[in-house]
């Protein structure tokens, strides 16, 4: 097996890859029309650099509006699958099914196979596995419902008290929230961040800035 996986630098694409019982040849992130963020995350290319290294594989990104999304991945993943070979892609999506029906959309279209191995799975049962396998993972956006004070949270049994209590999917899989993950079994080591500013966009969402640790 050759292995892409279509990493958000989270903790659900982390713990699909984690799944699939083998490390990937190459990570696929998708950025923002400026090529300068991670879409929903707002992780910079250093950090996911970081993540990639720690995996031991090589990270490609598109850059690209919602409007063409879809052609720019397809494209991508075209030519990572001739180039690297590949024979299948993982997701983390849970439940969501029309993100299934793309995903086996674009594998399809790059003549790979399309692996989901969080599919279905009962979301709070799923975050505490992530926990429990070792993940750990900070949260470095939310909306607007949550706010500025759970940036920064780690993904912890106290952090899932709060989400719960706030009447929030614990797993975020709605788009609540989302993690950059710092450490997990699949790293060679952690990827150490320093906290920035707490940003909020145009939409009301909420950003944590993120930089390498020197």
């Amino acid at each position: 097996m050759k292995l892409l996986c279509s990493w958000s630098g989270g903790k659900d694409s982390c713990y699909a890859l984690m799944q699939m019982q083998q490390k990937p040849t190459v990570l696929l992130n998708a950025l923002n029309e400026g090529g300068e963020i991670s879409r929903s995350h707002g992780l910079s290319k250093a950090i996911l650099k970081a993540q990639a290294d720690a995996l031991g594989a090589s990270i490609h990104y598109i850059s690209a509006t919602w409007s063409n999304y879809t052609n720019k991945f397809i494209e991508k993943l075209k030519t990572l699958a001739n180039q690297y070979e590949l024979t299948h892609a993982v997701f983390g999506d849970i439940d969501i099914e029309s993100h299934r029906e793309w995903e086996e959309c674009v594998c399809k279209a790059a003549n790979i196979k399309c692996n989901l191995p969080l599919w279905q799975q009962d979301r709070s049962t799923l975050v505490n596995e992530m926990i429990d396998a070792g993940i750990v993972a900070m949260i470095v956006s939310c909306n607007a419902d949550l706010g500025s004070d759970f940036l920064g949270k780690i993904i912890n049994q106290e952090t899932l008290a709060l989400l719960a209590k706030k009447g929030v999917d614990v797993c975020g899989e709605n788009g609540e929230f989302h993690t950059v993950v710092l450490d997990c079994p699949l790293f060679s080591k952690p990827v150490e961040v320093v906290q920035g500013a707490k940003l909020v966009n145009g939409t009301g969402y909420h950003f944590l800035e993120l930089s390498l640790k020197s």
